[in-house]
């Protein structure tokens, strides 16, 4: 649920020396894919003084994904010359180039990142994904689309599924009240399939389009319109109509705001998951609308709608999807839409308001009509009403390189054509002239010697420095708030594996588990509790370190635990933050074996998810996973 959220206080700093290395616990991660734009950090840096000569570089790399198409077609071969690079109007030196063409995958290709079996009882965050030149996440939506449409999508996918190119990787993502993984990313269309047929791959009815109270209030509102019984309404009428008309247009703002800012949490928490995978990811996005803005329009017929505009909210968005090489596809889950008139059950009526081809509210504005009846206002409202909920779609598509698919009824094709789309690319990178990094947007332009020939790609980036967090990282207050909620996906910022047992473990026989408080929630649990140990080895490839002139490392982390029941209620939790202090003797040795650290949970009987995350104070990123465990009765 978006409401209620735990806050968890940051409880204490301590030092995180070379006896908390020690920790026997499983090999560290492998070290992530740079990402989209790359800096010398001192980890960076760290692991090129292990292998080679060190080297001082403060230059940043930015990494920009083109789509070259012609009449939708991807256009390959394109050599570096015939590409100008152009930031805020200067042109840059291309500083690296590489083509990326769509390949099929063996069949059973693991999609791991790597084969190699983890002990048991252990579990990474690392990323799996198939070695292709991009991965696909299909993304159905029933946050904002009604039911009927979704049952449609679904049914459609599964046919797709059944012929889609061998070797095609996808991963499935719902949206609900939340956003939630059913899927990891497999090239089996076997496992996808048996998912979207399962419970957990069945549509759900929106939790903010209710089609029972929307037809409700749109038949109290459309009597108050007729209660002359003549078409003109008396003195009272006009003024019990006013006001349900008011009341109307309150629950449409409140309605569009909640959606908007559920969806977009969404979208921020799928840009944190997938900026741990390398290369381009392409998120296919069936939703049914996606609301703007709610502005003012024709106010003298319709002085009830709300002002608000969601346009910063969704650059912001868009932004930070773009900064993890994320391309949106959206794709109208409502197929190809009609004019009212045209549909077989309508009639112009006197109802002072107009509603959605599906008969639902969409969340955007209402518009009041003449006391009348009127086909051409009510196709001119519908058209207008459609192309506001488009709007957002399209701009998601285009500020992240992406494309939209709109008014059409051949879902299968729009899907292979997405896929097709955003593996066939080129990355270019390039190094930005001299010049402070002062946190504003800057432009990009990309252009092409070939004339007529489509290009999409991000539009520009926000110049911060790479080892302080980013002002214009949306959603940044409640980053560990995100990475702790139950059943959100993995965060993948910073990768670490995690061993759980309880403490009574024969594994655990002969090593110390750690005394005291094991939980800010402990004295409140009923029954007899045991004590688990979370082992966790982090990559310390990807925190970020502050150096002195000793040559030392120093980084400030805090690790939480959250436990939750199975109806996803808040059992205990644990949250600590350290001083990670590596002196110049045990840099190469912690490169190669990662951060240790035990921490305890005190649980009672039961079965429970257990919630751990690892988040970096001064980057301001987070590493996220989930696991199930199972605490035995004494």
């Amino acid at each position: 649920m978006m409401e209620g959220l735990p806050v968890y206080p940051f409880r204490c700093i301590a030092s995180l020396a070379s006896a908390l290395l020690l920790i026997a616990a499983p090999a560290g991660p492998k070290t992530p894919s740079a990402p989209a734009t790359q800096s010398s950090s001192p980890a960076q840096t760290l692991v090129q003084s292990a292998q080679s000569t060190l080297i001082h570089t403060g230059a940043n790399l930015v990494l920009v994904d083109v789509v070259v198409t012609d009449h939708g077609n991807p256009v390959h071969g394109l050599d570096r010359a015939r590409f100008h690079v152009l930031e805020d109007g200067h042109e840059q030196p291309i500083a690296s180039f590489d083509e990326h063409r769509s390949v099929n995958a063996p069949a059973g290709a693991s999609t791991a990142a790597t084969d190699a079996a983890l002990p048991a009882h252990t579990y990474t965050n690392l990323p799996a994904y198939p070695p292709a030149p991009s991965v696909n996440v299909l993304l159905l939506d029933g946050l904002n689309t009604p039911m009927a449409n979704q049952m449609d999508v679904r049914r459609r996918m599964i046919q797709y599924l059944g012929k889609i190119p061998h070797g095609t990787s996808l991963a499935i993502f719902t949206l609900s009240s939340r956003l939630r993984l059913i899927e990891g990313f497999t090239t089996d269309a076997a496992q996808l399939t048996k998912v979207l047929q399962s419970p957990k791959g069945t549509p759900q009815q929106s939790v903010i389009l209710d089609p029972a109270t929307d037809q409700a209030v749109d038949s109290t509102v459309g009597d108050m319109a007729t209660l002359t019984g003549g078409g003109s309404l008396t003195a009272g009428g006009v003024s019990a109509l006013s006001n349900l008309a008011q009341f109307e247009a309150d629950i449409t703002a409140f309605q569009t705001d909640l959606r908007v800012k559920m969806t977009l949490e969404a979208m921020q928490q799928l840009a944190r998951y997938l900026s741990g995978i390398p290369g381009r990811k392409n998120v296919i996005w069936f939703s049914g609308s996606f609301p703007i803005a709610l502005d003012p329009n024709d106010a003298m017929q319709d002085p009830f709608e709300a002002m608000r505009s969601y346009s910063d909210e969704i650059r912001e968005t868009a932004e930070l999807l773009s900064a993890a090489r994320v391309a949106v596809y959206p794709i109208d889950a409502r197929g190809l839409m009609t004019p009212r008139s045209l549909d077989a059950s309508y009639s112009p009526s006197t109802n002072l308001t107009s509603v959605t081809s599906n008969g639902n509210r969409s969340g955007s504005r209402r518009r009041v009509a003449a006391n009348k009846p009127s086909t051409a206002n009510d196709d001119l409202n519908s058209t207008k009403q459609l192309m506001e909920e488009q709007a957002s779609m399209q701009q998601i598509a285009e500020q992240t390189g992406g494309r939209e698919f709109l008014n059409t009824n051949g879902f299968e094709g729009a899907l292979a054509a997405a896929i097709e789309n955003g593996s066939s690319y080129y990355t270019i990178g390039y190094v930005p002239g001299a010049g402070q990094l002062e946190g504003q947007f800057r432009k990009i332009q990309i252009n092409v010697d070939n004339p007529g020939l489509n290009l999409a790609y991000r539009h520009g980036y926000y110049a911060d420095p790479a080892d302080k967090p980013s002002a214009h990282t949306p959603g940044q207050t409640s980053l560990i708030v995100a990475a702790t909620l139950h059943g959100a996906p993995p965060s993948t910022q910073i990768l670490f594996q995690a061993r759980v047992l309880p403490a009574s473990d024969p594994l655990l026989q002969g090593t110390k588990v750690p005394a005291g408080s094991g939980g800010e929630l402990t004295g409140s649990l009923k029954g007899p509790l045991q004590r688990v140990a979370a082992d966790l080895t982090v990559d310390p490839h990807t925190l970020h370190y502050d150096s002195t002139r000793d040559g030392s490392l120093h980084s400030q982390v805090e690790f939480m635990l959250v436990a939750y029941d199975g109806d996803g209620r808040r059992i205990n939790y644990l949250d600590k933050g350290f001083q990670v202090n590596l002196i110049a003797a045990q840099i190469q040795q912690t490169m190669q074996t990662g951060i240790r650290i035990r921490l305890p949970l005190d649980l009672p009987a039961g079965q429970f998810y257990l919630r751990i995350a690892v988040h970096d104070l001064a980057a301001e990123r987070a590493g996220s996973l989930e696991v199930p465990i199972t605490v035995a009765a004494n």
